[in-house]
């Protein structure tokens, strides 16, 4: 921005965030302030009976990068709301975010957290690094307190690539949320969020070890999705007969990308027959 730039002169200073942007020139249009408490939910309705809510999230490291997968349900009260919500998003050139929480609001909000990357990037002429990325995230989890108090929490994970980081094996990185926008970088390679976190971690932590490739980081994320919907209800597990499988993006050197919707399907096809194969030897039918 020059000296002569109308923001600059309306504002006084030059604003290299979006949010910023909205917030003086049309705050009604932030997530955070299209909900409006007037004196909370509708007495004796949990937000979760109006509202669809999503989880799973999980994020694994591996050698020079890291993967993010999410289950595809969406559940309202004990209804299903949707049997392939799509959770895990790109949100620039080297990170991604998983949602878990009221479904619209965290999708709306990893959508602004996208074009708040996109704007800083064209505005400062460089992207924003991986901690200015995770704590942009984290103002943006604390504009949503007040609905977050009102039972419409958001609690993303984020995950990216730091291409300044000294050991390039190590570049991958996790950083999850509370409620009220703190973060918490993960040190040991695999984290989750949403209902079924408990389980996916429990899962984890038991398949996860240093050094691992990223096929083995993709099967461990699918199989601890697996294992986090066998005991969570509002968890979706694979549904070969529809087609329809988790969603999984892995970053690395080279950039954020999707994993393909085959890809995904030999993974848990590969998952079920091993599976099989162990009850079937357990129960001495092999």
């Amino acid at each position: 921005m020059t000296a002569g730039d109308p923001l600059r002169l309306h504002t006084g200073y030059a604003l290299s965030s979006f949010s910023e942007y909205l917030r003086v020139n049309a705050p009604e249009l932030l997530p955070a302030n299209k909900f409006r408490s007037d004196g909370g939910h509708v007495s004796g309705v949990a937000p979760s009976d109006f509202a669809p809510h999503g989880t799973t999230i999980v994020a694994v490291s591996y050698r020079g990068g890291v993967v993010i997968a999410g289950d595809r349900r969406a559940t309202q009260g004990n209804l299903l709301a949707s049997r392939d919500i799509e959770k895990v998003y790109i949100t620039d050139s080297y990170s991604a975010a998983g949602i878990a929480g009221t479904a619209g609001m965290a999708i709306e909000m990893i959508r602004l957290f996208a074009v708040e990357l996109e704007y800083y990037e064209k505005i400062e002429g460089v992207p924003l690094t991986f901690d200015g990325k995770s704590n942009k995230l984290s103002k943006m989890v604390r504009d949503n307190l007040p609905a977050a108090l009102q039972g419409l929490a958001v609690v993303p994970l984020l995950v990216g690539f730091d291409p300044a980081a000294l050991d390039p094996d190590r570049a991958g990185r996790i950083v999850s949320y509370d409620v009220v926008g703190g973060r918490s970088e993960e040190r040991f390679g695999y984290t989750a969020v949403g209902s079924g976190s408990l389980f996916a971690k429990s899962s984890l932590k038991k398949t996860y070890s240093r050094g691992l490739d990223q096929e083995r980081a993709l099967r461990i994320a699918v199989e601890s999705l697996f294992d986090a919907a066998d005991d969570d209800t509002a968890t979706g597990g694979p549904d070969t007969m529809r087609g329809i499988y988790p969603t999984a993006i892995t970053i690395d050197a080279e950039g954020a990308a999707e994993v393909t919707e085959d890809r995904l399907a030999e993974i848990t096809r590969a998952i079920v027959d091993d599976r099989v194969a162990a009850a079937a030897e357990g129960s001495g039918e092999a």
